[in-house]
């Protein structure tokens, strides 16, 4: 981000959103459920993640203020937003959220939400009014996690909104806005109205504007578009163009908001940004929605979205084509010639390689708190960049014996320095068929040695 350039600041409840696509043949004998097969599984960011992510993609700097966990979800949400959109990370209560949507043959079956994370009130209110402060424009996008009502947030947005736009995103589990929000874009349901109704929409869209003490409200109204209207009553309807029913809408609230609120940024007028808004919500619906413009494989790390397959996908095509696949793992907190040797001579084993990498907290746990030096991020960019590395899989477990078990090597490739009789994870690959191989270490060369250098050199 350019210094000089205020950015787009959204705050709000960041989650993992996974995609589960399969095909379906059968159903079980015992339920008459169908049985997803051949799965393609699809990581991107949720929620406020996804608000900011889209607003990013069409060019406008954003920070994004949000409690992500100290987990596998959360490390895999930061890496997915790493290239795009500028990370304010806030403690969180808890696990990462991890929404789940389950398709059968396109349709979807199923959703599953994981993660009971909240944001923890212990936060630095300097920092949140920094941020703001910063700010061209803020969106609000509230998930009902607890981010839109800690008290530095409030605090913060309640002395900067007479001076910067403010577009609030509510929930209906999350507080009221803050008086002197330029915008607040309730969904007909949070509003209480019918979306086939909007004359009902103007005349609650101005009451609520009233009520909130907002400038103005923007009920959406699902295909029907959206009305817009002042707190004094003033407004106007606004139909979307039509999109075919059958669309997958996953992703067009925050497209409408973050849209809305860039647009106030430049300077738009307010019933202008809702115009503009809801022309970019019906063509990012149209497009097929946060299904179709932001996914990615899984388990790849911090790779631009959509430009490599992820670990699983990887290890299908391998066996598709007959091929032996091979996994190594480790920290790989400072890459050096031995990691690459190592990596090289696993990669001749078979046709493709995964690397199985630790995360920021697994490589806490083990090493402790100065460790690592390199965040997962970037460890995964760096071994993602060897020509001999396939994809990268992140695992957040003490052991990678769950992983292995997910991606079913058919060789398993450890340095020297241990013994197969040591390794956790031997009993695992052994009952699927797989193989343990231990290759020799490239002397002299060693992460902790190196560490220690760098750290003697630094004193």
């Amino acid at each position: 981000m350019s210094r000089g350039i205020r950015p787009l600041v959204v705050i709000g409840d960041a989650l993992l959103d996974i995609d589960l696509n399969g095909a379906t043949r059968r159903s079980t004998p015992d339920a008459a459920v169908p049985v997803i097969e051949d799965a393609d599984t699809r990581h991107r960011p949720g929620g406020a993640a996804l608000a900011a992510w889209l607003a990013a993609r069409q060019g406008v700097p954003v920070v994004l203020v949000s409690a992500v966990g100290d987990d596998a979800a959360g490390e895999r949400l930061a890496g997915l937003l790493h290239d795009t959109v500028a990370l304010n990370r806030l403690p969180l209560r808890g696990r990462t959220p991890v929404k789940t949507r389950v398709f059968a043959d396109g349709r979807p079956v199923m959703r599953v939400d994981d993660g009971e994370g909240r944001a923890d009130p212990r936060v630095d209110p300097e920092r949140i009014a920094a941020a703001v402060a910063r700010a061209r424009a803020v969106l609000v996008s509230d998930y009902g996690r607890g981010v839109a009502a800690l008290p530095a947030v409030r605090e913060a947005l309640a002395a900067r909104a007479g001076s910067v736009p403010v577009v609030w995103d509510p929930h209906p589990r999350g507080p009221e806005p803050v008086p002197g929000a330029q915008l607040v874009t309730p969904n007909a349901a949070e509003a209480g109205v019918a979306e086939d109704d909007p004359e009902a929409g103007l005349v609650r869209a101005a009451e609520l504007a009233r009520g909130w003490g907002a400038e103005s409200v923007a009920v959406t109204l699902g295909p029907r578009g959206a009305v817009w209207a002042r707190a004094g009553g003033d407004g106007r309807s606004l139909p979307a163009p039509p999109v075919d029913a059958a669309a997958d809408v996953c992703g067009a609230g925050d497209r409408f908001a973050a849209c809305a609120a860039a647009a106030l940024g430049r300077g738009t007028t307010a019933a202008d940004a809702v115009s503009e808004a809801v022309e970019a919500a019906s063509r990012f619906v149209a497009a097929g929605g946060a299904g179709a413009t932001t996914t990615v494989g899984p388990m790849t790390g911090a790779l631009p979205m959509g430009l490599r397959e992820g670990a699983v996908e990887v290890a299908q095509r391998i066996r598709r084509s007959g091929g032996r696949v091979v996994a190594a793992g480790g920290c790989f907190d400072v890459l050096h010639a031995g990691h690459v040797s190592l990596l090289r001579r696993a990669r001749a084993l078979g046709d493709g390689l995964i690397v199985c990498v630790n995360s920021d907290a697994a490589i806490r746990r083990l090493k402790g708190p100065e460790r690592p030096l390199t965040p997962l991020h970037d460890r995964v960019r760096v071994l993602t960049a060897l020509e001999c590395v396939d994809a990268v899989a992140v695992f957040d477990d003490p052991t990678p014996s769950g992983l292995l078990d997910r991606l079913r090597p058919d060789v398993w490739v450890k340095g020297g320095d241990y013994a197969i009789t040591s390794l956790p994870e031997a009993p695992v690959v052994a009952d699927y068929g797989g193989e343990v191989v231990l290759l020799p270490l490239l002397p002299g060369r060693s992460t902790t040695g190196l560490v220690t250098a760098m750290r003697t050199t630094g004193d």
